[in-house]
């Protein structure tokens, strides 16, 4: 394809969206789990047989896990003041996108994901809340919430929940980014500990990508962090005491104390992670050309990335991914988040643990690597199926081996486990489009 062509390629997904959105009417609806044989079986499902089960959990809390679906029950939480690379469109306008990520929940990892988009920018409001669901829900999926306040929120809601919560523009960007990065690197023959790593962006999602490289072995002196002002360093006097998280980027990192913009962070860099302003212009085909030899550009900004990939490509990086499903190496959440709540569900976890998002990114990289690497496949795509409930259950392994888990498993438990979950969601769409009642376009 020449450039024309890959441009009009990359807007043919917003052009479907807006005819195919307005068709639905909405991408997930609640249907039934329980037979209804006749109408006598209501006598079970309501009243007054309903009375036991409500019973039993009056006695013993831990029974509603047995008799409701709160075990596989999550909330996709958001205020709307993040979306997509939107910025503040409000909570009305979030909400297609929490019923995308509901559909991609169900159909990826055969969970039942509720969009719930509140009408509030106090984090405490949104904080308390969250903490109020708690009885219905197995887990939270925070989602486009605005930075800082959302490392406040994500934090808080960690330490005071007692269901795993999850901010998936922080953890789940970060738990793909380190699978593609630790294939990207065993393609061009570089050591993940000696990499020098360019960051562009000081959001949510680079904040937890940084977290999760030091965990995973990066060294901190070879990291430079730039937001939109410039370079991360400690003669920086512009950042205040609500960005904690950039004041303690710039304690560990970048150890020559470089500073400048975008195109100092990149010079000499082996690998570029950009999670920042939507492009393309962002990163600029001269600056990559300063990059090291064998150079990998993640280009990540939705909806457009900060350099076309040709681009980058053409200006001599090795390996190049971005955040969209029409090119190649998709960093795309969703290879991570409904395998990760799948194992933590089946498994009753109380959190998830950074360590537990490694595991995943490790096992979601091994699955890549077992069908051959090359720089246009560093990561499975979403129809590779069996990739989820090998994730599902190294994450819920890792959960076990930390004692977060309510309930201990063997692995081959938890993968079957998965593996009918998610066949069974599944095949119910399949079925559900054939008979029609799902209605093709």
């Amino acid at each position: 394809m020449n450039n024309d062509e890959l441009l009009a390629k990359a807007k043919k997904p917003a052009e479907d969206a807006m005819k195919l959105h307005p068709f639905y009417q909405g991408k997930v609806e609640v249907s039934l789990k329980a037979a209804v044989r006749d109408y006598k079986d209501f006598a079970i499902w309501y009243s007054p047989g309903v009375a036991a089960p409500c019973e039993a959990i009056h006695a013993r809390k831990e029974e509603v896990y047995r008799h409701t679906n709160k075990g596989n029950f999550v909330a996709v939480v958001s205020d709307g003041t993040r979306v997509l690379g939107l910025g503040d469109i409000g909570p009305e306008a979030a909400l297609p996108v929490m019923e995308g990520k509901a559909l991609l929940f169900k159909y990826l990892g055969g969970v039942d994901a509720f969009p719930i988009c509140l009408d509030t920018k106090d984090p405490d409001e949104l904080i308390n809340t969250v903490k109020l669901l708690q009885p219905t829900f197995g887990g939270i999926n925070l989602e486009d919430i605005a930075s800082p306040k959302c490392f406040y929120i994500l934090d808080r809601l960690r330490a005071e929940c007692h269901i795993p919560v999850w901010h998936d523009d922080q953890q789940g960007t970060a738990c793909v980014t380190l699978a593609g990065l630790i294939n990207a690197l065993k393609i061009v023959g570089k050591e993940m500990k000696n990499a020098k790593i360019t960051v562009i962006g000081v959001g949510a999602a680079n904040v937890a990508t940084i977290r999760l490289l030091l965990t995973a072995g990066v060294s901190a002196e070879n990291i430079v962090a730039c937001d939109s002002v410039g370079i991360l360093h400690k003669g920086r006097n512009d950042i205040g005491e609500s960005h904690q998280d950039k004041l303690k980027i710039i304690e560990i990192t970048n150890a020559d104390q470089c500073a400048g913009g975008i195109p100092e962070a990149m010079e000499g860099a082996d690998v570029v992670i950009a999670l920042s302003k939507p492009g393309p212009g962002t990163i600029k085909k001269e600056w990559v050309r300063r990059m090291a030899k064998d150079a990998i550009v993640f280009a990540c900004a939705n909806p457009t990335p900060e350099i076309w990939p040709w681009e980058a490509k053409e200006a001599g990086a090795a390996i190049v991914s971005t955040g969209r499903s029409d090119f190649s190496n998709q960093v795309n959440n969703s290879l991570g988040f409904p395998a990760i709540f799948r194992g933590v569900l089946d498994v009753q976890a109380r959190t998830i643990t950074d360590t537990m998002c490694i595991a995943a990114a490790v096992e979601l990289a091994a699955c890549a690597a077992e069908k051959g690497l090359n720089p246009e496949e560093i990561l499975p795509t979403m129809d590779n199926w069996e990739v989820f409930p090998r994730v599902a259950a190294a994450t819920a392994m890792q959960a076990i081996k930390e004692g977060v888990a309510r309930l201990e498993l063997s692995r081959e438990e938890i993968y079957e486990m998965a593996v009918e979950k998610i066949k069974r969601a599944q095949d119910q769409t399949k079925i559900l489009m054939e008979q029609g009642i799902i209605p093709l376009p």
